[in-house]
């Protein structure tokens, strides 16, 4: 399969990207040193290019992320959330756009994106990343419609928070309680390939449960 990862330079992004390796897969990993995300000629450029290579993406995984949060719900800041609009939403449009007609050639296509419980239940420090993480969820379903008579699908997986061997390495004594590791995402997201599209299309999959 052709495999794109979005924020590939991260720990979540190079958890995934060895999974897909490690299976025989072509995996294209870009970070914000490769391809401009909030550039959106840019990111039409990279799905042309992959056009002309492959004919087709068999796998989008978007992993461009970030956290902000305040004290309080009266002392959030709105350049908070001007920073989550870029990272959690403008850059997943943009991806999105650009990449469904390459999808939509795929036999069995995914876009998948990682969102938070606190979608679910915001706090009231954590409005601008509840809000940001709800819309993106919101733009990724509306994908699946587009999706719903193709072979591809969208899909939403939900955690609580991500942990890497990093973390732990710096926090030897932390729990890590609920959190997902990043190898166990990675899995998930490979076992999306294993169940028939319209199973997958348009669901939140919680992998805190």
């Amino acid at each position: 399969m052709i495999i794109l990862v979005t924020g590939a330079g991260g720990p979540t992004g190079e958890a995934v990207s060895e999974y897909f390796w490690k299976k025989g897969h072509t995996v294209i990993g870009v970070d914000k040193d490769d391809v401009d995300l909030l550039d959106r000629a840019a990111v039409q450029e990279l799905a042309a290019r992959i056009d002309r290579e492959h004919g087709r993406v068999d796998g989008v995984v978007h992993l461009v992320g970030g956290w902000r949060g305040s004290p309080s719900f009266a002392e959030t800041s709105l350049d908070d959330w001007d920073d989550l609009h870029d990272l959690l939403i403008r850059t997943l449009q943009h991806v999105s756009l650009a990449f469904e007609p390459l999808l939509r050639r795929s036999d069995n296509g995914r876009f998948v994106i990682v969102s938070a419980k606190a979608a679910e239940r915001p706090s009231a420090g954590g409005a601008v990343y509840a809000a940001a993480k709800a819309a993106a969820e919101a733009w990724t379903l509306s994908l699946a419609d587009a999706l719903k008579d193709t072979s591809s699908a969208a899909t939403v997986l939900v955690v609580k928070a991500l942990v890497n061997d990093a973390m732990r390495a710096e926090r030897p004594d932390a729990k890590f309680p609920g959190f997902t590791d990043v190898n166990d995402l990675a899995t998930a997201i490979g076992g999306l390939f294993d169940r028939p599209a319209a199973e997958v299309n348009g669901t939140r999959l919680d992998l805190t449960q």
